[in-house]
């Protein structure tokens, strides 16, 4: 049975997610759109599961519902940073730099949740990971101190990650 379901619903959570936003989109909670949108949510993780990399070996939800808060209040800050960088500082003044941030997380779902914090975070974005995936390029529009950008990265969202995909 359970062979049987995974080869039908080789994703149930993007399956879910897609029903919900379907029938979000759609405007319209009726059986038919909900149908439809079940359709969908089986047809295209069964259609692009190929393409899927293994799912982690362990996830910690609970975790991760502590780690959204931390990203969400990190990108209002650096909104106002941002902000207050551009009103204020001379392009002539900006400090801009590309740091190398070494990795210790090996699971590619990390590091890519990494990576996409950092880019979610306005003033940095991330630019390359290493052939080995042992260290991460970021760029940062405005600094004065690199080393601590680098060790912030890793103390707030690493070490954080760690914990989430271990």
């Amino acid at each position: 049975m359970s062979r049987a379901f995974h080869w039908l619903m080789p994703h149930p959570y993007l399956t879910l997610l897609l029903v919900i936003v379907w029938t979000i989109l759609q405007n319209d909670v009726s059986a038919g759109m909900i149908v439809f949108g079940i359709i969908l949510g089986i047809i295209i993780p069964w259609g692009t599961s190929i393409w899927w990399p293994d799912t982690p070996k362990s996830f910690r939800l609970g975790k991760m519902a502590m780690y959204i808060p931390v990203v969400l209040w990190d990108i209002i800050i650096a909104n106002i940073q941002v902000a207050w960088i551009v009103l204020t500082v001379p392009n002539a003044k900006l400090k801009p730099a590309w740091i190398v941030v070494p990795l210790e997380l090996r699971q590619p779902e990390a590091i890519t949740v990494l990576a996409g914090t950092i880019t979610l975070t306005p003033g940095t974005v991330s630019a390359d990971l290493s052939d080995e995936g042992h260290s991460l390029l970021v760029h940062v529009l405005h600094t004065d101190d690199p080393d601590a950008v680098r060790d912030d990265i890793k103390s707030r969202y690493e070490r954080r990650l760690k914990e989430i995909f271990s």
